[in-house]
């Protein structure tokens, strides 16, 4: 295990230039040979939540679509209908239609893309292309971010094995670089390749993808999940100037998969100490009263015509999922004896970042508080900032970057927190900003390239 790598940025400016216009210029710290003197490893890049296009059938985009759906859209059509579910046959089947590069100027894989075709001289291909050459290729990995992880892992173990197919060889290894819930998808795929495992808690290691990968990258990924992603299913998650509704959350399996786990212990009291409060069992999320038993939910989902057995069949879609989200997060901790390679991981440090949410009993009530200043009555000398946010990118902690329980390093990690971690690079960024970043493209293609 190496030593972690600290990149001390800030504060090292030149006394003649402003940090402001120092950068790294990658086109000439990476002045590499066009034609490469031997096969190169194949790159394949993975967004995160929300990070892929979704269209119909004819073409029409429903994520992230227009400028007005962006500013006025209520996204009710992203709703996801189970198979059974009273409705499902009226739904709009959506499906990938290219990476979100760029939305409404705003960039998010447009400039990693431009930095992996630059700098990188890698050329982007699309899979069931013949390879034949020393080209560096590097593929897109865009999913339905909506479905289960398990189910995407399978679909990232197809697009491996079709590279392996166009290159005409079955031991090819790829690098992998993944963005925040692409990451998680990455890690099941290493430990299960295509298996869905999540039916049971006996989680049988196969380590069928690490066998095809060579470098794993992540960045900004929430190994340990995330407080953020809890808040956005009860509230809503914030889109620019919108707003996706919690309604519409609620159906995404996926969105269940990126909550805290539970050795986190991610529910406090009013006295500062964990609450033994099980996140993932629904009967705690009917007496807290969220997701589909939140008054004001069902009273909007009736407003739109939804009948009481759609309401109980909500109900019950949610426990399912709340316990297939449990399996999965365990499944990516439990001891894995054999891990193949370690990970590289990238993420911020440097913005308060909801890490816990506290339950407070006031006037006879109990309220979920999701910041500090929502406390009604705190109680003196208790620092509720302290505990209820970190310090990391907005939405993943450091913590649960590294899938520590603690934020301080001299602590051992937690025994149920298995984590082949190589190294790790800290920056200041958003969430969203991360692969965009300067600091995290240097020195990704360093890694990439680096023999």
């Amino acid at each position: 295990m190496r030593t972690t790598l600290l990149l001390l940025a800030s504060g090292l400016c030149a006394t003649l230039w402003s940090c402001a216009t120092v950068r790294p210029e990658l086109s000439t710290l990476y002045r590499t040979s066009a034609i490469p003197e031997q096969q190169e490893t194949p790159v394949i890049l993975i967004h995160g939540a929300f990070g892929g296009r979704l269209c119909d059938a004819g073409g029409t985009e429903y994520w992230p679509g227009s400028l007005s759906d962006i500013a006025l859209g209520d996204y009710h059509a992203l709703a996801l209908a189970p198979p059974g579910f009273p409705g499902h046959e009226s739904q709009v089947m959506l499906h990938p239609c290219g990476l979100t590069d760029t939305v409404a100027g705003r960039d998010f894989y447009g400039a990693i893309e431009a930095t992996l075709t630059g700098p990188g001289g890698y050329e982007f291909t699309e899979p069931g292309t013949a390879v034949s050459g020393l080209q560096r290729r590097y593929y897109r990995f865009t999913y339905d971010w909506r479905q289960d992880n398990s189910r995407t892992a399978a679909r990232l173990d197809q697009l491996v094995n079709q590279i392996r197919q166009d290159h005409g060889d079955d031991s090819l290894q790829v690098d992998i670089v993944a963005h925040s819930m692409g990451g998680l998808i990455t890690r099941y795929w290493l430990r299960y390749g295509a298996t869905d495992v999540l039916n049971s808690n006996d989680f049988p290691l196969n380590n069928e993808g690490a066998d095809k990968a060579r470098k794993v990258i992540l960045v900004g990924t929430p190994n340990l999940g995330s407080t953020s992603a809890l808040q956005q299913i009860l509230t809503g998650a914030d889109f620019g100037i919108n707003t996706i509704d919690p309604e519409v959350l609620l159906s995404f399996p996926s969105a269940y998969q990126l909550m805290p786990h539970p050795i986190v212990d991610p529910v406090l009291g009013i006295s500062g100490a964990p609450l033994n409060r099980d996140i993932y069992d629904v009967t705690i999320w009917r007496a807290l009263q969220w997701g589909p038993f939140d008054p004001a939910i069902e009273k909007r989902l009736q407003a739109q015509g939804w009948s009481a057995q759609q309401l109980l069949a909500l109900a019950d879609y949610t426990g399912v999922q709340l316990e297939r989200a449990r399996r999965f997060v365990w499944s990516l901790t439990v001891k894995n004896p054999q891990a193949p390679h370690e990970l590289i991981v990238f993420g911020g440090d440097c913005m308060p970042t909801p890490a816990r949410i506290l339950i407070e009993d006031y006037a006879g009530e109990s309220y979920v508080q999701l910041w500090p200043d929502e406390i009604k009555d705190p109680r003196s000398g208790i620092d509720y900032r302290a505990l209820m946010l970190e310090p990391g990118d907005g939405a993943v902690t450091k913590a649960s970057l590294l899938a520590r329980t603690a934020l301080d390093p001299s602590i051992p990690r937690h025994r149920y927190s298995d984590f082949p971690l190589d190294y790790a690079v800290m920056f200041c960024g958003d969430h969203s900003d991360l692969p965009g970043n300067i600091t995290f493209q240097d020195n990704l293609l360093h890694i990439l390239l680096s023999r």
